[in-house]
C-alpha cells in the first residue's frame, strides 16, 4: 500500500511504484506532482463490461476475453505481412486475433501470455473460428503490478496515453493507488457557483473521470460531456479567466502616455490615406484613438481579413504617436515580413515626410550601428525591424507606440521586452488569423479586441482552382491569357524543409524555365527572401509598375504586398502549404476591379491535405478558414500555444468547449467584480498564485 502521507504535492517518484526512470518518463508529459497526474485524463473510454469465455461469443457483438497466448505466426514479408495469433482459455475454447502490419507484435505475444483482449467478434471466413482483427490488448501476466485484472477489464475502461512505456494500463493501476491513498479532496470552485450551476464536487469528478462507475453513458464520456468531465472543464476555464481578468484589472492601473488627437493629427492622417477607409476601418481607428487618449497603455489586438486594411489602420495609429511627438516601432516574427512592412510604411509616410528605418538580423554591424544611433537621438520617428529591435543595445528616445504584428508567432515575454524599451508605450498587436471573439479574449487574455470585418468596396470574389502537377501546362496556358489581357501573375514556392535555401533554388530554376522556355515574349521577374533588401524593393517596384508579367517569388510575396493588376496567383506544391498561409497568399490578388484566380497545383496529397485544399476552393471566408485550421491542425500548434502564452489546459479544448469556455469566462467576470464576499476573492486569489502559476506559467495574477 501506498503511505497516507501523500497528498496533491507529493513528487511522483516519491510514490510507491514509480521510482526515478518512470518519473522522468511522466516528465516528459508534464507531470510531476500527484496534482499534475490526477489531471491527466483519458482520451477516451471502452466498454469491456461484456466479459464472456471463450465459448460463449456471438459475432458481431463487442466483447472483451481474458485468454492465453497458444500460437503466433507471421504470413508475408516481416514488415507489411499479417500477424496471426491463436488464443484459448479454461473453457477450451479457441479465438484468432489478426494484426496486418503486426510484426512490432511478434516479441510481445507470446505463447503462455495472458492477456485481456477486447474487439468485435467475427466469424474466420476462412478457418470458421471465432476472430478478432486488431484486437485492443492488456499484458495480464506475472508483472501484472496490482494482480487485479477488474481495472482493466469487466467495466468501462478509461484509455490513457502512454508516457515512454508507460501504458494505459500502468496508468490505471497508478491511478487507483494514489485515488486510494488520497480520500477526499478539498473543492477549489466557489460554493455558490457550483450549486447554482449544479457541479458535482471535485473529489467525485475525479474518481469518476478516471473510473467510471457502471451507470456512466458511455457517449457521454466520450463527447467529453459526462457531469464530471463538464465540471472540470468548466473549472479549468473559470481558473484561467479568473487570472486572465486580474491580469487585466491590474494592467487598467497602470498609468500610460495620453496622445492628444487634433485637427492637425487628423489633417496628417487625411494627407497620408491612399484611399477613403471603410466604415469597419473607421471604426477600429476610434477604438484604437480610445485608448490612446485614455491615460492607460493600449493593449489591443486588431484582426481582420486578408486584404481588410490592418496595416493601414496601425500607420493611422503610428501617425498619432509621432504627432503627439513618439517613436513607433513595427514589430515582425520574420525578416521577410518585416521588409514587406518597411516597403509598405516607407511609401506611405513619404507623402508626409516621415523617415523609416529598418533593423534586421541580416544587416551588416556597421548598418545596425547606424539605425541604432539615429534611433536613439530620436532622429527617426519609425522602425521596423525584427527581433533584432529587442536587443539591450537598442534604445529609443521615446517610444510611444509598439505596433506587434502576428502575434500567436511573437512570444509573450518578447512582447513584454518591447514595452520595456518605453515608458509603458501603447501597444497594437495584429493578427490575419481571425478567431471567435470569445477565443481571441482568451488566447490573447489581457488584450482589447477590435475586429476590422468588412472588405474595401469593388472587391470581385477570387475563384479558386485545384490542378494536379500534370496538367501544369494547361496553369500556364492560362496565365498567357490574363497576360495577353494585361494583367500580372504569381508563381510561388514553398520552403522545402523548413528551408529558404532550398526554396531559393526551386524559386531560381522555375524562372529560368518560365522565362528561357514557356514565357520568352513576357517578362518574368523573380523575388526571394536571400536578396538583398534594394534588389528586393526593385523587383517590387519593377512588378508594382507593370515592367514584370510574372513574379517567381518563394513565401517572401505572403504579407503586405499590394498589386491591384496581379489577378493570377498559381502556388506550386500547394500540399506543403497550411491553411492560414494559402489564404494570405490568395489574399495578395484580388485587390483590382478584374476578375482574379487562385490556382493551387499539387503533387501527393495526404487526408488532411485533401481537406485543405478542398477548404481553400470552397470558401475565401478567413473565419471559415481559419475554424477550418484549428480542427485540421488542434489548438496547440494553431495558437503555437507556447508562444503565445495560452496555457496547455488539461480537460478543456478551447475548440471543442466554446459554449463552456463563455460560460466559465461570464462567471469569472462576475466573481472578481462582484464577490460573494472579500474572503471568498481572497480565497480564489491565493488558489490560483498557488496553483495556476507553477502550472500554467504565464498566467501571472499578483
Amino acid at each position: 500500500m501506498i503511505e497516507r502521507s501523500v497528498d496533491l504535492s507529493t513528487t511522483l517518484m516519491y510514490v510507491k511504484g514509480v521510482g526515478p526512470q518512470r518519473a522522468a518518463m511522466l516528465q516528459g508529459k508534464g507531470l510531476e506532482t500527484v496534482a499534475d497526474l490526477l489531471a491527466y485524463a483519458p482520451f477516451r473510454y471502452e466498454d469491456r463490461s461484456n466479459l464472456k469465455p471463450l465459448g460463449q461469443l456471438t459475432p458481431g457483438e463487442m466483447a472483451t476475453v481474458i485468454v492465453e497466448v497458444s500460437s503466433v505466426r507471421m504470413k508475408g514479408l516481416p514488415r507489411m505481412g499479417l500477424l496471426e495469433v491463436e488464443f484459448r482459455d479454461s473453457t477450451s475454447g479457441k479465438l484468432r486475433g489478426k494484426w496486418f502490419h503486426g510484426s512490432y507484435l511478434q516479441n510481445v505475444l507470446v505463447p503462455g501470455l495472458r492477456v485481456a483482449l477486447f474487439g468485435k467478434v467475427e466469424s474466420d471466413s476462412y478457418s470458421r473460428d471465432l476472430l478478432m482483427m486488431h484486437p485492443e490488448y492488456e499484458v495480464l501476466s506475472e508483472d501484472d503490478e496490482d494482480g487485479d485484472s477488474s481495472l482493466h477489464t469487466g467495466r468501462v475502461v478509461p484509455i490513457y496515453e502512454a508516457a515512454g512505456k508507460i501504458t494505459a494500463k500502468q496508468f490505471r493501476s497508478l491511478m487507483r493507488r494514489v485515488l486510494d491513498a488520497l480520500g477526499p479532496l478539498d473543492d477549489p470552485l466557489p460554493e455558490n457557483i457550483r450549486s447554482r450551476l449544479k457541479l458535482p464536487s471535485l473529489w467525485e469528478s475525479i474518481k469518476t473521470i478516471h473510473f467510471p462507475s457502471q451507470t456512466e453513458d458511455l457517449r457521454l464520456l466520450n463527447l467529453f460531456r459526462s457531469p464530471a468531465q463538464v465540471r472540470m472543464i468548466f473549472e479549468e476555464f473559470f481558473w484561467l479567466e479568473c487570472g486572465l481578468a486580474l491580469k487585466r484589472a491590474k494592467a487598467q492601473q497602470i498609468k500610460g502616455l495620453r496622445f492628444e488627437l487634433n485637427d492637425k493629427v487628423r489633417e496628417k492622417i487625411k494627407a497620408m490615406l491612399p484611399f477613403k477607409p471603410t466604415g469597419a476601418q473607421k471604426k477600429v481607428l476610434l477604438e484604437i484613438a480610445a485608448d490612446l487618449s485614455s491615460g492607460r497603455p493600449m493593449n489591443r489586438l486588431l484582426q481582420g481579413d486578408v486584404g481588410s486594411g490592418k496595416t493601414l489602420v496601425a500607420a493611422e495609429a503610428a501617425v498619432i504617436a509621432i504627432e503627439n511627438g513618439y517613436q513607433v516601432a513595427v514589430l515582425a516574427p520574420t525578416e521577410i515580413l518585416a521588409q514587406q512592412h518597411y516597403f509598405y510604411f516607407k511609401h506611405l509616410f513619404q507623402r508626409i515626410g516621415y523617415p523609416v528605418v529598418s533593423l534586421t538580423g541580416s544587416m551588416s554591424e556597421r548598418e545596425k550601428s547606424q539605425v541604432r544611433k539615429i534611433v536613439g537621438a530620436g532622429l527617426v520617428k519609425v522602425i521596423i525591424g525584427t527581433h533584432a529591435i529587442l536587443e539591450q543595445d537598442v534604445q529609443f528616445q521615446r517610444l510611444g507606440l509598439a505596433i506587434v504584428d502576428e502575434q500567436h508567432r511573437f512570444g509573450v515575454m518578447q512582447r513584454l521586452r518591447l514595452m520595456e524599451k518605453g515608458l509603458q508605450p501603447h501597444v497594437l498587436t495584429m493578427t490575419a488569423t481571425p478567431i471567435p471573439r470569445t477565443l481571441a479574449m482568451t488566447i490573447y487574455g489581457d488584450l482589447d479586441v477590435s475586429v476590422i470585418d468588412e472588405m474595401p468596396p469593388g472587391r470581385i470574389p477570387i475563384t479558386t482552382k485545384h490542378v494536379n502537377n500534370d496538367r501544369v501546362d494547361q496553369v500556364y496556358s492560362f496565365l498567357r491569357q490574363e497576360i495577353e489581357l494585361g494583367h500580372q501573375a504569381y508563381v510561388v514556392y514553398p520552403l522545402v524543409d523548413e528551408s529558404e535555401t532550398q526554396a531559393v533554388k526551386a524559386a531560381t530554376k522555375m524562372y529560368q524555365h518560365l522565362s528561357e522556355v514557356v514565357f520568352p515574349d513576357f517578362k518574368v521577374g523573380l523575388m526571394h527572401g536571400k536578396l538583398p533588401p534594394s534588389q528586393k524593393e526593385a523587383a517590387m517596384a519593377d512588378f508594382k509598375a507593370g515592367l514584370v508579367n510574372i513574379l517567381v517569388s518563394t513565401t517572401v510575396v505572403e504579407v503586405g504586398v499590394d498589386v491591384p493588376n496581379a489577378s493570377v496567383m498559381v502556388i506550386e506544391q500547394a500540399e506543403r502549404f497550411g491553411l492560414a498561409q494559402l489564404h494570405q497568399l490568395r489574399g495578395r490578388v484580388g485587390r483590382g476591379s478584374a476578375q482574379s484566380y487562385c490556382i493551387l497545383v499539387t503533387e501527393k496529397l495526404s487526408e488532411t491535405g485533401r481537406e485543405r485544399i478542398r477548404t481553400m476552393v470552397d470558401s475565401s471566408d478567413g473565419f471559415y478558414i481559419a475554424e477550418m485550421d484549428l480542427r485540421l491542425r488542434g489548438p496547440g500548434e494553431f495558437f503555437g500555444t507556447k508562444q503565445s502564452g495560452l496555457p496547455a489546459l488539461k480537460f478543456g479544448n478551447i475548440l471543442r468547449d466554446p459554449e463552456l469556455l463563455e460560460e466559465a469566462r461570464l462567471e469569472a467576470l462576475s466573481f472578481i467584480q462582484h464577490p460573494p464576499s472579500e474572503e471568498a476573492l481572497r480565497t480564489g486569489i491565493k488558489y490560483l498564485q498557488e496553483n495556476w502559476q507553477r502550472r500554467y506559467g504565464l498566467v501571472q495574477v499578483g
